[in-house]
């Protein structure tokens, strides 16, 4: 989900991430990510995990939001992983990235994860540190909100992250319907409504995504819709069954298992 790096709307034919047949021009208008690692690299081995796991495909990785404690020693990065269309069809295309500085020794430490999904890429970096209003998304790197639903959701998705657990996504970028199904279990097995299927749509005739969620009692219930969905055949997602009491909403605890749709087929 991302475009051009100015501060200007996107023009609704520049959608370089969610499409690898835009064409070369536009992609180079993206902005390019920054680790901030030179000098770093007392610790070999550590760096050399770092480069296998992430930096090896820097020049592909779009910042979608970033952070940077002011003594330099956190930074803290929503990444769009270009190179995951390519990939094993499914795969998660946004990785979230932490990484902690120690320029005294010349090291660092970092930690990963790819997710399906910016608001829960953000979520695992505020539940690692990251001030929650620090990490916001780049308005003009992706298609926006198309109401408030999607809106309320994602704000959900970003502040609750710890309450339930990824069991299966799927990302599907195929022109004619670009969609992510992701399936969740509740960490506490009284939550109502104990498995959700989140599915975020991207309208791209106006430019803008949808996230919609649902509420299943059963895990082979959210995976049989996520298989529906990805081949056009999901009926409208059920209501999540209120509580009885308060219980805080969906999040994301752990990174994804993808696997390719057709699942019960």
């Amino acid at each position: 989900m991302a475009g051009h790096p100015d501060t200007s709307p996107l023009n609704p034919t520049e959608r370089p991430l969610l499409s690898p047949t835009e064409p070369e021009q536009v992609r180079t208008f993206l902005p390019q990510v920054d680790f901030q690692l030179d000098d770093l690299d007392a610790d070999e081995e550590r760096y050399l995990d770092f480069y296998r796991q992430v930096a090896v495909r820097e020049d592909m990785l779009v910042p979608l939001a970033e952070h940077h404690t002011p003594d330099g020693a956190h930074s803290y990065y929503v990444l769009f992983d270009r190179t995951v269309t390519w990939g094993h069809p499914g795969m998660p295309q946004v990785l979230a990235v932490h990484l902690q500085r120690d320029r005294e020794k010349r090291t660092f430490t970092f930690d990963q994860a790819p997710l399906p999904l910016p608001a829960m890429a953000q979520s695992w970096l505020i539940h690692r540190g990251c001030p929650h209003d620090a990490i916001a998304l780049k308005p003009e790197l992706g298609p926006p909100p198309a109401d408030e639903a999607t809106r309320a959701l994602e704000r959900r998705l970003t502040r609750d992250g710890d309450h339930y657990a990824i069991g299966y996504s799927y990302t599907q970028d195929a022109p004619d319907d670009m969609v992510t199904v992701v399936a969740l279990r509740a960490l506490d097995e009284r939550a109502p409504s104990p498995f959700r299927v989140i599915v975020e749509e991207v309208d791209t005739d106006t430019w803008t995504h949808t996230l919609r969620e649902g509420g299943f009692d059963t895990v082979g219930g959210a995976l049989q819709w996520c298989d529906d969905r990805l081949t056009g055949e999901a009926e409208p997602l059920p209501p999540v069954r209120p509580a009885a009491t308060a219980v805080r909403s969906v999040g994301v605890a752990q990174t994804p298992a993808p696997r390719p749709p057709g699942r019960s087929r």
